[in-house]
């Protein structure tokens, strides 16, 4: 009777302490992953998308990847109309610009040319420092320019 109450209490002992264990541990991965999507969150924020809608054309402007963290920024930008040809050379047709006026030119468009109807990203370099706003000018598509800012802090 002595040994089964040594093996029930030993048991109820290994119990106990696993259970302590594994909600203290539980309680350190909760607080992990909430600090990692944080961290996930300051560095590669999501804004807002930018709309334009003038000389019969919309434009639609989406910060993709803007962080601290990004080698590259990247914008998605949509364009739409029925009366004028879209067949601007968008990587020459863009400037980034920095909240001290620092102007930079895009890398590259990843997109079609053409059409009425056309969508792609641009690219640029990295601002390094994280200015505090940025703004992406667009000219030449129908004949206006478009002017697209954010506040990143």
């Amino acid at each position: 009777m002595k040994k089964l109450a040594i093996i029930i209490l030993s048991i109820i002992t290994v119990v106990v302490g696993f259970l302590i264990f594994y909600q203290n541990r539980s309680v350190e991965q909760k607080t992990s992953v909430i600090t990692q999507a944080n961290q996930l969150t300051n560095t590669k924020r999501k804004l807002a998308s930018k709309v334009d809608d003038q000389a019969s054309v919309t434009v639609t402007v989406t910060p993709v990847d803007i962080s601290s963290k990004s080698k590259e920024w990247k914008f998605d930008v949509v364009m739409d109309t029925h009366s004028v040809e879209l067949d601007q050379d968008m990587a020459k047709a863009v400037v980034l610009i920095d909240d001290q006026g620092k102007e930079y030119k895009s890398l590259k468009w990843e997109g079609p040319v053409g059409g009425h109807h056309r969508e792609g990203i641009l690219i640029f370099n990295q601002i390094t420092p994280t200015p505090k706003s940025i703004e992406l000018k667009i000219s030449g598509i129908g004949g206006i320019m478009r002017s697209f800012i954010w506040q990143l802090n």
